[in-house]
């Protein structure tokens, strides 16, 4: 039984849209903290928050008012808002739940009583059932609340500017012969799990074969980097490598042909066989990209490495930029509107700054249909960018690549055009902004995992930014106040 919102209503549990927090306070939990208050506070952009948690998260199948009591909907958003929004683990997270009074307050709970505690795992199993697709829903109920908090005119346009950044993915510097040893660790272990399923004892000198292989992965390593290494040492080092791995995977071949048939009912052996099949498919593969490289000096085409087998989305990415040649992980597109917020953003899967400039702004005006006009670089531009935009947007501010035509110069050195590019540059504070709260390296697995958590980013970061304005309000506010009052003592 999980319920949206649970408030205990006594003495030390004060209504969330009464909580004192510090507006003076330069850290960002407050900001984050003043960002949800301002939800809740507000009739319609609560209900439409809590109708969306309530849609996308409890089961439709099951009966609300049956079984355990399951962490409240508005718990999830605060805790998952707070995890992205001060970039910390969920250790830390905890420790925020436990001990932050205010942070205790803002779920509702009675700021001096310590017995209700929130687990570790409780917190990691439940801020996961975030999906991208809620987050996006409730960003732009976040977003249309900062536009009314900041006097936003009804009729006002709103102008976009759009740009790439790229988020880490967690992984080691991949090599061929690294990213082999990772498949090896793996088909080995599960076959060791997979015999004790099955009651099998065929693996015992599991541990013993991992050794052996760390040791051959160690003198490839090695003999590579050595400058005083021939060519043919080279070469044995790898061959020796490759047949101890070859080996190893007849022999768990051999032992998953001794389980099979199996049952389909038993779910484990079932599991087991899939992912000892998995990692000897990565086996196999960088086997023959590492005797093509190696032994045979071919170089291998980009589109068949593999960079990750735990985290197989992430791409080889340069951008040019000066002191960083490669960066790993995915592509992410972010665009905002000139009061900060993040209307939309796009995860890039193989492509290109070019190939989503028409669906991004596409989307967002979907989303906020005042999107008037949208700034990029050059990195986006296409003849066939420039006219689809131009069919969406009244105004695009997409500078040409090359020589330009006389009409290509009439457009850019229009003063509309010219104010936009030279206001683009705002983009980059949001970029850095978000970088700096946790978009630097996801630590979630799965391209599904690192969606949701680009999304909560997003998310955290506009709840800050509708903080950080609603706390300048109330500062503004108190000062007016403080100097009638002054007034009213001099007089």
């Amino acid at each position: 039984m999980r319920q949206v919102i649970t408030h205990h209503g006594d003495l030390f549990s004060p209504p969330i849209d009464k909580i004192e927090i510090d507006v003076n306070s330069r850290d960002e939990i407050p900001e984050i903290l003043l960002g949800l208050r301002s939800i809740y506070s507000e009739p319609t952009s609560r209900g439409l928050v809590f109708d969306i948690l309530h849609r996308e998260i409890i089961d439709p199948v099951r009966n609300p008012h049956l079984g355990r009591h399951g962490m409240d909907l508005w718990n999830i958003l605060v805790f998952g808002s707070l995890r992205l929004g001060c970039n910390c683990d969920y250790d830390k997270l905890k420790e925020l739940g436990d001990q932050h009074r205010t942070v205790r307050a803002i779920v509702g709970l009675n700021i001096y009583d310590s017995a209700i505690t929130f687990p570790l795992q409780t917190l990691k199993d439940n801020v996961s059932l975030l999906t991208e697709k809620l987050m996006d829903k409730i960003n732009q109920v976040v977003v249309n609340l900062g536009h009314k908090a900041l006097g936003k005119k009804p009729d006002e346009p709103l102008r976009g500017s759009a740009d790439s950044s790229v988020v880490k993915t967690n992984i080691e510097y991949p090599t061929d012969i690294g990213i082999l040893f990772d498949a090896v660790q793996g088909m080995v272990r599960f076959a060791m799990r997979l015999c004790d399923a099955a009651d099998l004892t065929g693996w015992r000198k599991g541990k013993l074969h991992l050794r052996e292989a760390k040791k051959l992965f160690r003198l490839a390593q090695q003999k590579k980097r050595g400058t005083k290494a021939s060519a043919e040492a080279i070469i044995n080092a790898h061959k020796a490598y490759i047949e101890l791995v070859k080996m190893l995977i007849n022999k768990i071949e051999g032992t998953i042909s001794e389980v099979t048939p199996v049952d389909p009912q038993n779910s484990r052996v079932v599991g087991l066989i899939m992912e000892v099949n998995n990692n000897i498919y990565h086996a196999k593969r960088q086997i023959d990209q590492i005797y093509r490289r190696v032994v045979e000096g071919e170089t291998i085409p980009h589109h068949e490495k593999v960079f990750s087998i735990f985290e197989e989305h992430t791409e080889w990415i340069s951008k040019g930029k000066a002191g960083v040649p490669v960066e790993l992980g995915k592509r992410i597109c972010f665009i905002k509107d000139q009061f900060g917020f993040i209307l939309h953003h796009i995860v890039m899967e193989n492509v290109t700054d070019d190939k989503v400039a028409v669906p991004i702004v596409q989307e967002a005006k979907e989303r906020f249909p005042l999107l008037d006009s949208c700034s990029f670089d050059k990195g986006f531009h296409s003849p066939e960018n420039q006219k689809r935009l131009a069919e969406i947007i009244n105004l695009v501010i997409l500078p040409r690549k090359g020589r330009l035509s006389k009409a290509a110069k009439l457009i850019e050195n229009s003063e509309d055009f010219r104010e936009g590019r030279r206001k683009h540059s705002a983009v980059e504070s949001t970029i850095g902004a978000l970088q700096n709260h946790g978009l630097d390296k996801c630590p979630d697995h799965g391209l599904d995992g690192f969606k949701k958590y680009v999304a909560l980013g997003v998310l955290a970061r506009n709840l800050q930014i509708l903080g950080h304005n609603v706390r300048e309000q109330e500062r503004k506010k108190r000062k007016r106040a403080e100097k009638r009052r002054h007034f009213r003592l001099a007089a």
